[in-house]
C-alpha cells in the first residue's frame, strides 16, 4: 500500500503521520500529563519491535512516536494500541480503531508536587482531568501545566499555560529572624520579603506565590496555604510567522475557573476557525488576532466565576518579531555610522 491508496485525511486524523520513506508511517501515542505506567510503556516497546523499526521517539509534547510502520499494518497497530488506551484511561469513542482525533494536542505537565519540592499542586492529575474533558477533539489547542513559576514545562509556549501558586502563610511565633527566606526570595525569586522590626513582611503586590520562602525556612515559620492557586498565561506560540511568549492573564485563579475556561475555548474555535485553514491547523493566536481579544475573552469567560482573590489583567498585548522594526533599526544604525565617519 502507498499513500495514494489511503484516505490521507482519515489517516492523519487517526494520529498517523507522513513519512519520507515511501510506504511507511509513524504512529503517535498519547500520554496525557507525560505519565505512563510501565505495562503500557512495555506495550509501546512491543509495538515498535513488531511493527516498527525497533525505535521510539519521545515527542516535544511528552508523547511517543513509533516510526517505521508499514501502511499495511495500520489496522493491526490500532488494535494493539487499544490496550495502552485502556490502561491510560484516554477517552475513546471507537473500540480498536486507534485514536479518533489527532487534533487534540497531548496535555503537558511537569512532575509537580508528587516529586518536586517546589511543586504547588498535582500537575499530572490536573492535566489528565483536562485531557478527559477535551479529548477527542480536532481543534489544535496547546495546554501545559507547571508546578511553580520556575516553569519547567515551558507553559509560556502554549495557548493555555497554568503555573502553580501558593499563598505563603507566616507564623511570627516560629520565626527566629534568620532571614533565610528573605535571602532566597531575593536570590531565587522576586524579592517580595523584607525585615521590619526583626520580623518578615511580605509584599503581597510583588509576591508571585512561588513558595521559595517555604522551602528555605528552617523553622517552618512559612507554610503553604490549604487552598491551591494558579497563574494563567495565554496564547504563547512557536512557528514561522510570529512566535511569541504567552502573557499573564490571571493570578490567584482557582481550579474550576481554569477548567471551564479551557473547555469554553472550543466553542470559540467552532465559531471562528478559518475553515479553509483546517488542514494547516490555524493557530488559535492568529484567530484571536483576527477577531480581537475581547471576543475571545467573551467566549472563554462564559459562566466563569472567579474567586475573590483572583486578579485579571485588563488587556493583553503580545510581543514577537517585527521585521519592519528591525529594518528601521538597521537604517538608523547605518545613518549613525555615516555621521561618525
Amino acid at each position: 500500500m502507498t499513500t495514494r491508496d489511503i484516505n490521507t485525511k482519515k489517516f492523519k486524523k487517526n494520529a498517523f503521520r507522513y513519512s519520507k520513506v515511501r510506504g511507511e508511517t509513524a504512529s503517535r501515542v498519547r500520554c496525557p500529563g507525560g505519565e505512563i505506567d510501565v505495562e503500557s510503556l512495555q506495550r509501546v516497546v512491543d509495538i515498535a519491535k513488531k511493527y516498527g523499526q525497533g525505535t521510539v521517539n519521545i515527542t516535544n509534547r511528552q508523547g511517543f512516536e513509533i516510526p517505521g510502520i508499514s501502511l499495511d499494518d495500520i489496522d493491526a497497530v490500532n488494535h494493539a494500541l487499544q490496550t495502552i488506551i485502556e490502561n491510560r484511561g484516554v477517552n475513546q469513542e471507537e473500540y480498536n480503531g486507534g485514536y479518533p482525533a489527532s487534533g487534540t494536542r497531548n496535555v503537558v505537565a511537569c512532575p509537580g508536587k508528587k516529586l518536586c519540592p517546589f511543586g504547588c499542586y498535582d500537575t499530572k492529575a490536573f492535566a489528565q482531568e483536562i485531557d478527559k474533558a477535551i479529548f477527542p477533539n480536532d481543534h489544535h489547542v496547546k495546554i501545559a501545566f507547571t508546578g511553580c513559576s520556575n516553569d519547567c514545562a515551558h507553559v509560556r509556549l502554549n495557548d493555555f499555560g497554568i503555573m502553580g501558586q501558593t499563598e505563603p502563610q507566616y507564623n511570627r511565633d516560629r520565626c527566629v529572624g534568620c532571614e533565610q527566606c528573605v535571602k532566597y526570595c531575593k536570590k531565587r525569586s522576586v524579592g517580595a520579603l523584607s525585615v521590619v522590626n526583626g520580623k518578615i513582611v511580605r509584599d503581597t503586590n510583588k509576591c508571585i506565590g512561588c513558595g521559595v520562602c517555604i522551602n528555605y525556612c528552617p523553622t517552618r515559620a512559612w507554610t503553604r496555604s490549604k487552598e491551591e492557586y494558579f497563574r494563567v498565561v495565554l496564547l504563547g506560540r512557536t512557528g514561522k510567522k510570529n512566535p511569541r511568549l504567552a502573557e499573564d492573564f490571571l493570578k490567584w485563579a482557582d481550579h474550576d475557573s481554569i477548567k471551564k475556561m479551557i473547555v469554553n475555548v472550543y466553542a470559540y474555535l467552532d465559531e471562528y476557525l478559518d475553515k479553509a485553514a483546517v488542514e494547516s491547523k490555524e493557530h488559535i493566536g492568529y484567530i484571536v488576532d483576527r477577531t480581537g481579544f475581547e471576543e475571545f475573552l467573551k467566549y472563554i469567560m462564559k459562566g466563569v466565576e472567579l474567586g475573590p482573590k483572583c486578579e485579571m489583567q485588563g488587556r493583553l498585548y503580545w510581543g514577537g518579531k517585527r521585521y519592519d522594526q528591525t529594518n528601521e533599526l538597521k537604517k538608523s544604525m547605518f545613518r549613525f555610522s555615516e555621521r561618525e565617519e
